[in-house]
C-alpha cells in the first residue's frame, strides 16, 4: 500500500476525456436542432457490434440516422462534415442495419435517411457553427 502518493491521470486518458466531452456537447447540441425541426429522439449512443450510432430521430414520415461530428474552432482539422469518409459511411449504414434488425419496438416510418450534423464549438463549448446536411449518403 502506497500511502501519499496518487496516481496522476495519463496525457492519454485526459485526451480521451476531452475527445468524448466534445462528442457529448456536439449531440446535445444536434439533438436540439433537430428537436427544434420537429424530430423526437429514439435512441442516442446505441451501441451495436459495428460501432456506435450516435443519435436516431424520427418525425411522422422519417426514421434518421445521425452521425454527429464536433470540432473545436480553434482545431485546423477543416469542417467536420470532412470526417464523414466513405469507409465511415459504410460503417453508419452497417450499424442502422444492425439497429433494425434488433430494435423490435421502433418507429415505423415510410423513408430512412442518413444525416450528418457538423458541430464547431469555442473553448467554452458554446456554439460556433451547426451544419446539417440532410441525406448526406
Amino acid at each position: 500500500m502506497v500511502i501519499g502518493h496518487s496516481a496522476a491521470p495519463s496525457v492519454a486518458a485526459m485526451s480521451t476525456d476531452l475527445r468524448r466531452h466534445l462528442g457529448r456537447t456536439g449531440e446535445r447540441i444536434a439533438l436540439e436542432h433537430l428537436e427544434r425541426l420537429g424530430y423526437r429522439l429514439v435512441a442516442r449512443n446505441h451501441r451495436t457490434r459495428y460501432g456506435e450510432l450516435d443519435l436516431i430521430v424520427h418525425d411522422d414520415k422519417t426514421l434518421v440516422f445521425v452521425e454527429v461530428k464536433a470540432r473545436h474552432a480553434s482545431a485546423r482539422a477543416g469542417s467536420p462534415l470532412d470526417a464523414v469518409s466513405p469507409p465511415k459511411q459504410r460503417q453508419v449504414r452497417r450499424m442502422a442495419a444492425a439497429w433494425l434488425c434488433e430494435a423490435v419496438a421502433r418507429p415505423r416510418a415510410a423513408e430512412l435517411r442518413f444525416d450528418v450534423v457538423g458541430v464547431t464549438v469555442d473553448a467554452h463549448g458554446r456554439l460556433v457553427r451547426l451544419e446539417h446536411l440532410e441525406a448526406a449518403f
